[in-house]
């Protein structure tokens, strides 16, 4: 279990200071369990995303604690600003891009997310996806099922993973799990991130660019939002050359997929394994009629035990707001007294 996700919601006291009539609101879509365990334990909203929002928000607004928000269509400075009494943010999830973080900083309001839990989750995923685009698993899986395979003795060969040259974008917690995984292909690991990871084994590439010119696989593992989009370009995409390989678990926004699309189809990459996309959930047309590609329903961090930890994680986040004032695993801490009634206790550490 990731460091910090499995203290026991026990040690967090039952909330005492919601004052009757405060709610939390619920943004996006919500995990099933997740949105239970918060309605059973806090009066919870629903905000819609129709033309019913405006009106809700006129409604209701003024009574809105907190948010627990679980992505698009994400928290912006209009939403915050809708809600006089709004004091944290508790996102689902590690990515938080869908938040407007500069405008909660501002603002006072608290955000926070689920880091480490699904560090291993979407490593393995990673792994797996290499494995299947370079080998073409799922083709040949296909293959079988088809009944092609009596037909023909020959089916495409594939290509290692183990001993070829991987570019990483983004050596962050989860872009080093993937890195300590193939160490065991014996595989050459080159990096590049923001900045040089002091200590680190693997080598560093000063751009992207220069990274996927070197390398036969690039794993993009970089966090999303403005500051990375389309971080990975055509310029980027065009030096992996035909025989280089894309690999997607960070999000949709830092590809160019328009780009990425044509040198698929023209086969001027050789493939890719994409577990996010520009537009989810809709996929681009081209892309499902590929047979060099795998394409997921962005579930790179989606099992029972990760899911688990993460609900784990936002409930001990929202307890220990509406209890304290504070956040268990802050990006913004809050920084404001919210005129709900919270205060931090004297003696509580997170």
């Amino acid at each position: 279990m990731a460091e910090g996700a499995g203290i026991a919601l026990s040690k967090i006291c039952s909330p005492k200071l919601l004052r009757p009539g405060m709610n939390v609101l619920l943004v996006g879509t919500i995990e099933p369990s997740l949105a239970k365990a918060v309605g059973t334990k806090y009066k919870a909203l629903q905000l819609p995303n129709d033309a019913t929002r405006t009106a809700f928000l006129a409604e209701h607004g003024a009574s809105v604690t907190a948010i627990v928000d679980g992505g698009p269509p994400g928290v912006d400075a209009d939403l915050m600003k809708a809600l006089p009494h709004l004091g944290a943010i508790v996102h689902h999830g590690a990515g938080y891009d869908t938040i407007d973080v500069d405008a909660a900083r501002r603002l006072g309001i608290g955000v926070s997310n689920t880091p480490d839990v699904l560090n291993d989750t979407v490593a393995d995923t990673a792994v797996g996806l290499m494995l299947a685009t370079m080998r073409g698993l799922c083709t040949a899986d296909s293959f079988v099922r088809s009944g092609r395979w009596p037909l023909t003795s020959s089916y495409p060969l594939g290509r290692d993973l183990s001993g070829s040259r991987v570019g990483i974008l983004g050596l962050g917690r989860i872009g080093l799990a993937i890195a300590r995984r193939l160490v065991g292909f014996d595989c050459a690991i080159a990096y590049h991130s923001r900045r040089r990871v002091p200590g680190s084994p693997f080598r560093y590439v000063a751009s992207p660019v220069a990274l996927a010119e070197s390398v036969d696989v690039l794993v993009v593992a970089t966090v999303g939002g403005r500051g990375t989009k389309h971080l990975v370009n055509r310029a980027v995409l065009e030096a992996l050359g035909p025989y280089g390989y894309v690999i997607n678990i960070a999000r949709g926004s830092v590809v160019d997929q328009d780009a990425l699309v044509e040198l698929l189809v023209t086969r001027r990459l050789a493939a890719a394994g994409l577990d996010v996309f520009a537009d989810e959930p809709y996929v681009p047309t081209e892309l499902c009629g590929l047979d060099n590609v795998v394409l997921l329903p962005h579930v790179g961090g989606a099992t029972v035990r990760s899911l688990s930890m993460m609900r784990e994680l936002v409930l001990r986040n929202l307890d220990q707001y509406l209890s304290y004032g504070t956040l268990t695993t802050p990006v913004v801490p809050p920084n404001r007294r919210v005129h709900n009634g919270i205060r931090k206790r004297p003696g509580f550490r997170a």
